[in-house]
């Protein structure tokens, strides 16, 4: 089992930039793939971004790219998510979690571990 703890969610103004990080404790990071989902009131959970277990891959949403930037510190156990450029349709609660696959993937049931999310609010 792991524990994902996602911080570094707030209240911003559009345009305005986030830095989530997720800090995973127990061994193993570094050999699974990392992925960051977001809820909105009302809507399903969806995929924001994925990155492969050594950093060297990468998937987004297309509402997001070009603005957000998913990165990993194996030495650190943390996963960030850089958001950039917040819009209001980005209030969300964003969730990190795990796979226990190497690959990325964009589907929410390929993941085992979940955060228990951290509130993004965006205001125009």
């Amino acid at each position: 089992q792991v524990q994902l703890v996602e911080s570094g969610g707030g209240s911003v103004q559009a345009g305005d930039s986030l830095r989530l990080s997720c800090a995973a404790s127990g061994r193993s990071f570094s050999s699974y793939a990392m992925g960051w989902f977001r809820q909105a009131p009302g809507k399903e959970r969806e995929i924001v971004a994925a990155i492969n277990w050594n950093g060297g891959s990468t998937y987004y949403v297309d509402s997001v790219k070009g603005r957000f930037t998913i990165s990993r510190d194996n030495a650190k156990n943390t996963v960030y998510l850089q958001m950039n450029s917040l819009k209001p349709e980005d209030t969300a609660d964003y969730y990190c979690a795990r796979t226990p696959r190497r690959n990325a993937s964009s589907r929410s049931r390929d993941y085992d571990d979940w955060g228990q999310g951290t509130q993004v609010t965006v205001s125009s």
